[in-house]
């Protein structure tokens, strides 16, 4: 049943202001709740944050917060061509085969942008650590991570890192 049905069938007289009022509310309502109503610019800023806390809990070894931004098809293509899942990542960082020093975007390098319900991350990285095995990692690369709007939020699904750069 339609709106204008419902008021019919109810049989009480009912102002146009007071239908206005309601249809404003009920706008309201709707674009409050609505995830798909926020701005570009809003959308840019979670994005943004939310990959810095990624970065951040890579360097920290958080599997657990890595695991909540991840979506649950995610997988990153390192420079070589070789697929890592976003579980093998996780698994990666409860195994410690990392102890960061620094796994941070640098020289204010981040940039987001976002189509719809799909936001891309570029930034420069720099990795500095040492493996578990032994031997340092000290470089900076270039990297896209690629998040996508579902129900419960912005995910983590694709990341493409680069090559390291000459020093």
């Amino acid at each position: 049943m339609s709106l204008p049905e419902i008021i019919i069938a109810t049989n009480y007289p009912m102002k146009l202001i007071n239908l206005s009022k309601f249809l404003a509310l009920l706008g309201l309502a709707m674009t409050a709740t609505n995830p798909a109503a926020a701005s570009v610019d809003d959308d840019k800023k979670i994005v943004a944050a939310l990959d810095t806390r990624y970065q951040a809990a890579v360097e920290r070894n958080d599997a657990e917060t890595m695991a909540r931004i991840h979506h649950e098809n995610m997988v990153l293509v390192l420079s070589d061509g070789t697929v890592q899942t976003g579980a093998f990542l996780e698994q990666r960082a409860r195994d410690r085969v990392y102890t960061w020093e620094h796994q941070v975007e640098v020289d204010n390098s981040q940039v987001v942008r976002v189509w719809g319900d799909t936001a891309v991350v570029t930034a420069k990285l720099w990795l500095k650590g040492t493996k578990a095995k032994g031997g340092a990692i000290n470089f900076k690369l270039w990297f896209s991570d690629t998040y996508i709007r579902t129900p419960t939020g912005w995910r983590y699904v694709f990341g493409q890192a680069g090559a390291p750069l000459p020093e």
